[in-house]
């Protein structure tokens, strides 16, 4: 049975969902739903449906999706009867692993934007991710142990991580890491993938009106069917507090029927000497880049906003605003590390406080 809420505000996981109204469209009711283990975070649902049931019937659908969708994307775990991304790692320099639809275009679409985005985020540097997984992961333990990867044991592992060696075969579903030693890691893309894959099933499904949030992604499908005329999403400010659930508003952007994601450097890091360690590697470093403290990237498609998030993140900031501004469709914000923020001109004019939007 799934538990659901009725005109509740949602903390989401990078953002907070404007206040709910309480007139609706004739024969529509608001409905919530959250909940935990796919993808390592909170998933909501918030959407409007002709009853309970009906509702119910959407985000369970939307649920087991995105357990399925989780498991294919792992890289840690294996699941009988499933060939995933840890099938295909622990494969490399072995042979071809026969994988699902999902993974052949998850990865296609990987190697596609690796191209468009400058080479700057690659799924194939799992062995660099690793080490700095692990150092994350012990210093969570025991901070007083938190230390840096050695520089020389990052170069080594990124000798392993050319994405050329990925081979994709689509007529016959495989996929083959040509050296042993290579590992994909598709953290930076699986979810926002999963969430427009999931968006766009529900919306065939007939789900007129609805808004998913898997940690800083967030899908929204259609209109508010009330007297909105966009939902309103809420940008959190990384300056405000240390702790997700404590993020206080900087600013509410009004959208319907499009993607917001954000990467951040207070998502996932540890504290070395008092200093912030975040989990978003530039593959020329081998370490965190500091440019800002988040960007956030609002485009039509979860998976092309999450890919194009952690692009930008990775590039100083004329270089970054190039590259949002190549991309068709595309617009973003940028929190820099002294608090400024810098957006392009379309996302300005769709935030209340920076371009005095209205949703009316």
């Amino acid at each position: 049975m799934i538990l659901l809420k009725r005109f509740s505000a949602l903390l989401l996981a990078f953002v907070l969902l404007a206040s709910a109204c309480t007139s609706t469209k004739s024969g529509f009711e608001k409905y919530s739903y959250e909940f935990l283990g796919a993808f390592d975070t909170m998933i909501q649902f918030i959407g409007y449906a002709q009853s309970k049931e009906q509702f119910e019937n959407f985000v369970t659908k939307g649920r087991n999706r995105f357990f399925e969708l989780h498991k294919l994307y792992d890289i840690y775990n294996s699941y009988e009867g499933i060939n995933n991304i840890k099938t295909i790692n622990d494969n490399a320099g072995i042979k071809p692993v026969e994988v699902r639809q999902e993974i052949i275009d998850i990865i296609v679409f990987s190697k596609e934007w690796h191209k468009k985005t400058g080479s700057k985020v690659n799924i194939a540097l799992g062995p660099v991710l690793a080490i700095w997984h692990r150092f994350r992961e012990e210093a969570n333990k025991d901070p007083s142990a938190a230390r840096l990867p050695d520089i020389e044991q990052l170069k080594k592992a990124s000798e392993k991580t050319d994405i050329s060696k990925v081979e994709v075969d689509e007529a016959k579903k495989t996929v083959y890491l040509r050296e042993p030693g290579m590992s994909l890691d598709v953290g930076a893309v699986a979810k926002g993938f999963a969430t427009e894959i999931v968006a766009k099933e529900l919306a065939d499904a007939g789900f007129q009106s609805f808004i998913i949030s898997s940690g800083g992604n967030v899908r929204a499908v259609g209109k508010p069917m009330d007297n909105r005329s966009k939902w309103g999403i809420g940008i959190q400010d990384p300056n405000s507090a240390s702790g997700v659930q404590d993020y206080a508003n900087l600013d509410t952007v009004f959208v319907d029927d499009t993607s917001m994601v954000t990467s951040g450097d207070y998502q996932r890091y540890y504290v070395v000497n008092g200093q912030m360690i975040h989990h978003l590697i530039d593959p020329s470093t081998l370490m965190p880049a500091n440019y800002y403290r988040a960007v956030t990237i609002m485009t039509k498609d979860s998976g092309v906003a999450d890919f194009l998030s952690s692009a930008a993140f990775l590039l100083p900031y004329d270089k970054s605003r190039a590259l949002v501004e190549s991309m068709e469709g595309a617009e973003a914000l940028w929190i820099m590390p002294d608090g400024t923020i810098k957006a392009t001109d379309a996302m300005k004019k769709a935030m209340k406080k920076l371009g005095g939007a209205r949703n009316n």
